[in-house]
This record gives structure tokens, C-alpha cells and sequence, in this order.
């Protein structure tokens, strides 16, 4: 009985994904750029489908978007995903964001430089990549 206990506990704690590699592109920085130019755009996983948005600012929590694995592609299941990122400095320091799937990354993430600034307190650019653990979370904590 006890080993099942103890089984059962496990299996609810958090899944977590583990350390994945987080990096900034600009592009997700640019307000004004059209949904047209992510794998999240259209179709009936779009951005654009579900919530009528045209632009990267239309989103509520902008610059807190970018590109993740687990978007394979043009109007994938995941589009619109929300993750909670988690970065811990050298200092034992943890911050977490959450940020919107509305792209395709070859792996890890891909995030806008404010939001990679945010997470990291300005250091995107000296720093480049990180290490973060990513937890797929409810779509309310991106705004949606």
C-alpha cells in the first residue's frame, strides 16, 4: 500500500519539461508585424481565426510571444499555447514569465528580446542563450 502511495504522489505533481534552450529574435519585438509572418496565423489553430488578432501587438501580453518546439508548424495544435519559463541566474536567483506560442522553434524557444530581457533583468543580449525549464500552463496566464 505504501508504494502506491507513494506512486500516486508522483504522478501528480507538476510536469515539468525539463532545462530547454531559450533565445531572443527581434522580430517578435516588432509591434506592428503581421500574424501572417508566424506558423500561428491562420487556419482553424490560427491566431488570427481564434481571436480576430492581425498583429504581434494585438496580442494581450506582447512582447511576452515567440516560437516553441512544440509548434511543429502552419496551424498547429499547439498555436496559442502559454508556458511559464523559468530562468535562475548565477545568484540562485529564479524569475518566471509567461509567454504565447505563436511560431515554430527548431527547439527550445525563441522569445522576444524584451521578454528575454525581462526574464534574465537586461541581459539578452550578453548572455544570448539560456538554460529555462518551461511548464505548459492555461491559456489565462498569457491573457487569453
Amino acid at each position: 500500500m505504501k508504494f502506491f502511495a507513494g506512486v500516486t504522489s508522483v504522478a501528480l505533481l507538476p510536469v515539468l519539461t525539463g532545462a530547454v534552450q531559450l533565445q531572443f529574435d527581434n522580430h517578435y519585438d516588432d509591434a506592428g508585424a503581421s500574424l501572417d509572418t508566424v506558423a500561428c496565423s491562420d487556419g482553424a489553430n490560427g491566431l488570427e481565426t481564434r481571436f480576430g488578432f492581425k498583429t504581434f501587438g494585438d496580442i494581450p501580453q506582447f512582447p511576452h510571444i515567440g516560437a516553441s518546439a512544440d509548434v511543429e508548424g502552419f496551424n498547429s495544435a499547439n498555436c496559442g499555447a502559454c508556458y511559464k519559463l523559468s530562468y535562475t541566474n548565477a545568484n540562485g536567483e529564479t524569475k518566471s514569465i509567461h509567454m504565447l506560442a505563436i511560431d515554430h522553434a527548431g527547439t527550445g524557444f525563441n522569445v522576444a528580446q524584451a521578454a528575454m530581457d525581462e526574464l534574465t533583468g537586461g541581459q539578452a543580449v550578453a548572455l544570448g542563450r539560456v538554460d529555462v525549464t518551461s511548464k505548459k500552463v492555461n491559456i489565462k496566464n498569457c491573457g487569453l
